[in-house]
């Protein structure tokens, strides 16, 4: 996977967590959500100065938290941005799990849930090792 890797961090699944990551050129961000039961991904974008100046542009859901083994919950999180800050990657124990495409408004997880939103993802969903391929190869 071709890109910038802007955040590694450790995490417990089922921990409540928060970790974000800006792109370095233009407005957009993510922010990948575990609240103790579930986790999220979520594309935004600043609106204006601070942090309370952020749009959701779209979510995807990546995991229940009790349906991950107990071996597996220790974990390490990357978030990766394409050379042009226009795509973003989220990667937990070097799977890769979800992918914001800013440029043609695209979200795309593993599970495809849940549906596309009035703003984003008109279509299909699903990430796949293709979509992976053709949007960070």
């Amino acid at each position: 996977m071709k890109g910038y890797l802007l955040q590694e961090q450790p995490f417990v699944i089922g921990t409540p967590a928060v970790i974000d990551s800006s792109a370095s050129e233009g407005n957009y961000a993510v922010v990948f959500e575990d609240d103790g039961e579930t986790g999220y991904f979520y594309a935004v974008e600043h609106t204006g100065g601070g942090e309370e100046d952020l749009r959701v542009l779209d979510a995807v859901h990546i995991y229940n938290a009790d349906e991950i083994a107990e071996e597996e919950k220790q974990a390490v999180l990357k978030i990766i941005w394409s050379k042009d800050w226009l795509k973003c990657a989220l990667v937990i124990n070097n799977y890769c799990h979800a992918i914001f495409d800013f440029e043609h408004q695209g979200g795309y997880s593993r599970n495809e849930f849940p549906p596309p939103n009035d703003i984003w993802t008109k279509g299909d969903r699903a990430l796949t090792n293709e979509r992976i391929a053709a949007l960070f190869g």
